[in-house]
C-alpha cells in the first residue's frame, strides 16, 4: 500500500514514500530561494515546486506505480477537527487563497498532493491540518467580549504521537488521556481527552512558553508599553520570529544557546531556565484541564534530544504521571498513517465543510 507524502516548507518540500509502514524514500527537495521569491503569492508556487519534486523522484528511481494515495499538509484552511480529510474542491479552493488569512507554504501540500493524485489515479487527503480546532467551549471564553481563544498548534505530531503511545499501551487514541508536548522552534502544549484535543495554547498568537523565536504569554500591559517605546509594528512578530531566545539571547539555535550556557553565558543560562520552567507550569495547567486523570506526559520535538531537558521536566511533571519522551518528530509518517486507516477502513475519510467549527454563543453577541 504505497503512500506518498508531501510537507511544503519555507525554502524547501520533504518528501517521503511509504510501503505500508516501510519507508522507501525520504528526502527534502531543495528549491532556489531567489525563483520562490519572484512569486506573488504561495499558491502561484505550485508548478515550480512539482516540477521540482518530479525531478528529484526521478533521480532516485522512486517507483510510484500502485500508488494509493497521496497526503498533504493541510496549511490554509478553516479550523476543523481533526482526523484525516479527502481533499475536494473546496478544500482546495480555500487552500490556494489561504482561507484562515496564514499565508504558508503548507497551504501547497493539499494542492500538490491532489496534482501527484491525479497523474497516478490514487486518493489525495490532509491529515490533521494546522488549524485543527477541538477545544471544549470553556477553552474559548477570555475576558474581552468579541475576542475568544483559538490554538495553533503542531497537531499533526501532537496527535501521531498521543495515537503511537496509546498503541504502546495496548489502547485507543480515544481511550485515552494525555499531555502532549512539541519542543523544537516552535513549543506546543496540549490536553488530549478520549481521541480530542480539548486545550492548548495559541502559539502564533503569543501564548505558551517562550520558544527559541516565540515570546510566550506576557501581560497585555506590558506590551503594551513595551509598543510605545518599540512600535506597535514589532509586536505581532514578537510572537513567532522575534522573541524568545532570539530576542533574550541573540540566537534561534538550542544547540548554540545551550553551549554559551555551559560557558558561562548568563543569559543563555536564564533564558534556556526560563523556557524549561514554563514548559512545566504549561504542563501543569493541562493536568487541571484533565482533573488530574493523565495517563501520561508525552514529549516530542527537536528539543527533546535533549537528556537536560527531559530529566528536568520529569523532574518538574513526572507527579503528575509518567513522562515519555519521543525525539524527533512524526510528520510524515503520521500523514502517511492517516491515509492507511482510511485505506484500509480503520477510519472514515471527512469532508472538509470551510465553516468554522465553532460560533460565539448568542449571549456574548456584540
Amino acid at each position: 500500500m504505497k503512500v506518498l507524502a508531501i510537507n511544503p516548507g519555507s525554502t524547501s518540500t520533504k518528501i517521503a514514500l511509504f510501503d505500508d509502514e516501510i519507508c522507501l524514500l525520504s528526502r527534502n527537495v531543495a528549491h532556489d530561494a531567489a525563483r520562490l521569491a519572484q512569486f506573488a503569492r504561495v499558491s502561484d508556487q505550485l508548478s515550480y515546486r512539482k516540477q521540482t519534486i518530479e525531478e528529484v523522484l526521478a533521480e532516485e528511481g522512486a517507483d510510484l506505480d500502485g500508488l494509493a494515495a497521496v497526503v498533504g499538509r493541510g496549511g490554509g484552511l478553516i479550523a476543523m477537527e481533526g482526523g484525516t480529510y479527502e481533499i475536494d474542491a473546496k478544500l482546495l479552493e480555500d487552500a490556494r487563497m489561504g482561507a484562515n488569512g496564514v499565508a504558508h507554504p503548507a497551504q501547497l501540500g493539499s494542492q500538490l498532493a491532489d496534482e501527484f493524485a491525479r497523474v497516478h489515479g490514487a486518493r489525495a487527503f490532509v491529515v490533521n491540518p494546522p488549524d485543527v480546532d477541538e477545544l471544549q467551549e470553556v477553552a474559548r471564553i477570555t475576558g474581552v467580549r468579541g475576542v475568544y481563544r483559538t490554538v495553533h498548534l503542531h497537531a499533526l505530531n501532537l496527535k501521531e504521537t498521543a495515537i503511537r503511545h496509546a498503541a504502546s499501551m495496548g489502547r485507543s487514541y480515544e481511550d485515552c488521556n494525555f499531555i502532549v508536548a512539541h519542543i523544537g522552534g516552535g513549543i506546543s502544549v496540549s490536553a488530549h481527552r478520549s481521541g480530542k484535543m480539548v486545550d492548548g495554547f495559541d502559539i502564533v498568537g503569543g501564548e505558551g512558553p517562550l520558544a527559541p523565536t516565540r515570546c510566550g504569554s506576557v501581560a497585555v500591559a506590558d506590551m503594551a508599553q513595551w509598543a510605545q517605546g518599540h512600535g506597535l509594528e514589532n509586536v505581532l512578530p514578537l510572537c513567532h520570529k522575534t522573541g524568545g531566545f532570539v530576542s533574550l539571547a541573540g540566537t534561534s539555535d538550542a544547540i548554540e544557546l545551550t553551549q554559551r550556557a555551559e560557558e558561562g553565558d548568563e543569559a543563555c543560562r536564564l533564558a534556556w531556565d526560563a523556557m524549561i520552567y514554563q514548559i512545566g507550569k504549561c504542563i501543569g495547567s493541562m493536568a487541571v484541564v484533565l482533573e488530574g486523570r493523565v495517563d501520561g506526559i508525552l514529549l516530542g520535538g527537536g528539543m527533546v534530544h535533549s537528556d537536560d531537558l527531559v530529566r528536568r521536566l520529569n523532574e518538574a511533571c513526572g507527579w503528575i504521571a509518567p513522562v515519555t519522551a519521543y525525539p524527533g518528530e512524526f510528520e510524515m509518517e503520521a500523514m502517511a498513517a492517516g491515509a492507511r486507516r482510511v485505506l484500509t477502513g480503520a477510519e472514515e475519510p471527512k469532508r472538509y465543510s470551510g465553516e468554522p467549527v465553532w460560533q460565539p454563543p448568542a449571549c456574548f453577541a456584540e
